[in-house]
């Protein structure tokens, strides 16, 4: 078939994606007889590339919104109220420095680059930082952009029983801001939303909720799910022959395969690993989450969203505002960084050891980073005029930094970096084409990142 839209001559099936300017004159497509959709439908194979396959992506969420001064671009000849305590140390990159208080990501440089020119214009709550870091746009007009995850569930699919999008140990809590935090399907539909885990892995005899084997389960329970789909069909008849009621009977059989699998149990089963590896991640929460979604990706898993935290409230997070409820800079250094500082390598050692790093993507994300200066508190407050964010595996070459802020931290002054343009990184990472395009709300075609966001090559190169 001719491809009457294109700069030249080509099979529709053949082009890699819908181009700009298709997108631009895709309403003369009912002259042809072809609706936008059937158009779509057709294009929408040229949003995954070859090789995707074997991508998986684990998105490391960094809830609360960690320092950069005083982690991750350290301003060592800033004055003391700006470059904070602690003092920055080499690592096995020359081109890396990092703060004192993660000595293990110094072992590991050599792994991963940092991007330190972050920003977005969002408003300085958490709940908004969560929505453009984690889809790249901020919900405007009732729309909700769907999760990364979402999008690689869309066009990936998933492999054998188990879920393509997971989010562990739970779904991000509350944010003070009252708005979606942007860790769901969004327009994509809750076919698209994650498998939330909904437990502590770190808890002595864990196990997944629903995915006992069938004799624990109960009999009442299973055919109780079982006979959910003839309740639909004895109640109404019209009801099972709508879109709904398609998505209903799918997603009941996908989670009751996911209950009953043999793959599905054994992925989540952390009694499988060693005490020496288990220990090496950490016997915390975050710790677990992490060597779980080693676990998951080795078996197939897709995407998986790792919270760092779970809410800014009630525990000791990155936020670190220096009076209570929340954390003070000694809080972040004592508690928090050591934890995460644990995982973060284990988490990148094991993967390279097991051949999984080359194809799994590791990126570090947060909301927001924060203030230059510390508060008269002693902490600092949310700044997302700047931050860092981090990139390990899936392609990327470690051991580099790309961008560059100005001398107290406050803004980029170098290859400044938005929220689609890390979204776009990942989408590569994963062997998606992030020029392609979603089916969005009302059937309009809906760009998998914003028009002018590009992949950081850099950290490809």
């Amino acid at each position: 078939m001719l491809d009457f839209l294109s700069d030249r001559e080509a099979t529709l099936c053949g082009r890699s994606h819908l181009t700009r300017r298709e997108f631009l004159q895709v309403g003369s497509l009912s002259a042809l007889g072809l609706s936008l959709p059937q158009y779509l439908a057709a294009k929408e194979s040229g949003a995954v590339l070859p090789g995707h396959d074997e991508k998986a992506c684990i998105l490391l969420f960094n809830l609360g919104g960690p320092s950069h001064v005083d982690l991750w671009d350290m301003k060592p000849d800033a004055p003391s109220e700006v470059r904070g305590p602690f003092k920055p140390i080499s690592t096995k990159s020359p081109e890396i420095q990092i703060s004192e208080v993660l000595p293990m990501h110094a072992k590991i440089a050599d792994h991963f680059s940092l991007v330190r020119s972050c920003h977005h214009d969002g408003a300085a709550v958490h709940d908004a930082g969560w929505q453009m870091m984690q889809t790249g746009r901020r919900f405007t007009g009732g729309v909700q952009t769907p999760h990364m995850g979402a999008v690689a569930s869309h066009l990936l699919g998933k492999k054998g029983d188990l879920p393509p999008f997971v989010v562990l140990p739970e779904l991000m809590g509350r944010g003070g801001g009252n708005l979606p935090n942007g860790q769901a399907g969004g327009f994509l539909g809750k076919a698209h939303d994650p498998f939330a885990l909904m437990a502590d892995p770190s808890k002595p005899n864990f196990k997944v909720p629903d995915l006992l084997p069938p004799d624990l389960l109960g009999a009442v329970r299973l055919e109780r799910r079982q006979k959910m789909r003839e309740v639909v069909e004895a109640s109404v008849k019209q009801f099972e022959a709508s879109e709904d009621a398609r998505l209903m009977d799918e997603n009941f059989h996908a989670a009751f395969r996911l209950m009953t699998s043999e793959q599905a149990r054994a992925a989540f089963d952390l009694s499988q690993e060693p005490e020496s590896v288990r220990d090496r991640y950490g016997r915390n929460r975050f710790g677990q989450s992490c060597l779980l979604a080693r676990r998951l990706v080795e078996n197939g898993v897709r995407f998986v969203t790792v919270n760092t935290f779970l809410t800014v409230f009630g525990e000791t997070t990155w936020d670190i505002h220096g009076s209570k409820p929340f954390t003070s800079i000694d809080g972040m250094k004592n508690v928090v960084c050591p934890l995460y500082d644990q995982a973060y390598s284990a988490l990148i050692e094991d993967l390279h050891q097991r051949g999984l790093l080359k194809n799994t993507m590791v990126a570090g994300l947060s909301e927001f980073g924060r203030t230059p200066k510390v508060n008269p508190a002693g902490g600092r407050d949310h700044w997302p005029q700047c931050f860092t964010v981090s990139f390990a595996g899936g392609g990327i070459k470690g051991g580099r930094v790309i961008g560059k802020s100005d001398p107290i931290g406050g803004f980029p002054v170098e290859r400044p970096v938005l929220p689609g343009d890390l979204v776009a990184t990942i989408f590569q990472g994963l062997g998606l084409n992030f020029e392609a395009f979603l089916p969005g709300p009302a059937g309009r075609p809906f760009p998998l990142v914003d028009l002018g966001r590009q992949p950081i090559r850099e950290l490809f190169a």
